[in-house]
């Protein structure tokens, strides 16, 4: 029989246990400062070698560690916008530098002056060393050009700061969002972060669909996906709307950007072809907020209740009015109660007419284009305040705009291009279809 742990033989010891010896040696390692990887699986079967290695270490000196410190000077990196109110002092506060050469330089280099001080909404980089003095300042702004953008640099050198301006290559990238309705559309798209410019676009997109002034319902919902462009990594601005749903009271409006060919202009289509743009545009001015409808109202000026046969849009003084449709100035000048307004003449016995503006750029005979300036808004004639009365006569007879506009004809895609469309569309099916799935899981 075996020795049990209470009776061991001291004439015949038993071998130590395997998993003993290998913990006995594994602290001596340890305690050594060395770890022997090799030979673990064999320490059951015989003695293993210990060999002890000695190293001696040396600590650098706390002068010499300091001394090789000060030489790696620091960069610090700091970023902002410019103000039109800036001067070169304040530009500089802002992105902390302390540094009156860089100040004096700016303010007496003409290039620095014409491109930079006073300007608003630049985009600022500044590289700063450990004392606050400026080594290099880059400034990058839009132009109206999509393709490309204007970047200054003001950089210091052995000579001293020097100043270039050149030119950079934008680069587009997509991005995809959306958001609730629950007040308005602007008040969505700043909820979710979108640029108003991009907002704007969906308001003109789906306007012949849906009156954003009137018909949107608390709900409502829209995803989007739009062009960023990038200047050097950073977004200086948004670019056109490539694709967006818009769901109002219940129903869906799908939208993309299409274009046939570079030579050609591109435009907006359903997935099904036709295009969004109509014979007339829903609004006579960018999209704005309604504060008289096509109905009775009772009037500020002579206090009795009328039919309102026209829309009023409210709009600061000196806003753009635009032609809603192709067609040939009738009258530009003062009528009455109108104030100074202008009448345009279109197709088959339709006319626009643009009344209180501040001023009319057209005059009578004139051809327009849907979308050119015939005027500004104003406070002329029969006003309370700066904002334009809209009215849209058919025969003489004055009708709703907003219903003629969304049931004014629209154009399909050409024959020739439909098999570059259908491939597109189904690509843009696919994207808003992932972004409800998206929307719906609040991850959108």
């Amino acid at each position: 029989m075996p020795p049990s742990d209470e009776f061991i033989s001291t004439d015949n010891p038993p071998r130590a246990n395997t998993w003993q010896v290998r913990w006995l040696v594994l602290g001596v390692l340890l305690a050594s400062g060395a770890i022997a990887v090799a030979g673990f699986g064999n320490l059951d079967r015989g003695t293993v070698p210990i060999r002890q290695l000695v190293e001696s270490v040396s600590n650098l000196s706390l002068e010499s560690q300091i001394n090789s410190l000060s030489k790696d000077k620091l960069r610090l990196y700091r970023t902002d916008t410019s103000r039109a109110t800036d001067t070169a002092e304040s530009l500089l506060s802002r992105l902390g530098v302390v540094d009156k050469t860089a100040a004096d330089f700016m303010r007496s280099n003409p290039l620095v002056r014409d491109s930079l001080l006073g300007k608003n909404a630049r985009l600022l980089n500044a590289e700063v060393d450990d004392d606050n003095h400026l080594l290099k300042l880059t400034a990058r702004w839009a132009t109206e050009s999509n393709d490309s953008f204007q970047r200054l640099v003001i950089e210091r050198s052995d000579q001293g700061l020097s100043a270039h301006r050149e030119t950079g290559e934008l680069k587009p990238s997509v991005r995809l969002s959306g958001g609730v309705i629950q007040t308005s559309l602007f008040a969505a798209t700043d909820e979710a972060r979108i640029p108003d410019s991009i907002a704007v676009q969906l308001a003109e997109i789906f306007s012949g669909d849906i009156d954003f002034h009137r018909a949107l319902r608390k709900g409502d919902h829209f995803s989007v996906s739009y062009e960023s462009l990038e200047a050097d990594g950073e977004v200086l601005k948004p670019g056109k709307v490539l694709s967006a749903e818009f769901v109002n009271k219940g129903k869906s409006h799908q939208a993309m950007w299409f274009q046939d060919s570079p030579q050609k202009p591109g435009g907006y289509f359903n997935l099904q072809g036709q295009s969004l743009r109509r014979t007339y545009l829903a609004s006579p001015l960018a999209f704005s907020r309604v504060s008289s409808g096509f109905s009775m109202r009772f009037h500020p000026i002579f206090q009795t209740w009328r039919a309102h046969l026209g829309v009023d849009y409210a709009a600061a003084q000196g806003t753009p009015v635009r032609s809603v449709g192709l067609g040939v100035v009738e009258s530009a000048g003062n009528m009455g109660g109108y104030g100074n307004a202008v009448v345009v003449k279109h197709s088959t016995g339709h006319s626009t007419v643009y009344a209180h503006l501040s001023k009319m750029l057209v005059k009578r005979g004139q051809s327009v284009t849907q979308g050119q300036t015939v005027g500004l808004v104003g406070a002329t004639g029969w006003a309370t305040g700066p904002h334009l009365h809209f009215e849209f006569r058919v025969n003489g007879v004055h009708k709703d705009p907003a219903l003629l506009a969304r049931q004014s004809e629209s154009v399909p895609v050409s024959a020739h291009a439909r098999d570059a469309f259908n491939r597109q569309a189904s690509q843009v099916a696919s994207q808003l279809a992932a972004a409800a799935v998206a929307f719906a899981d609040n991850t959108l």
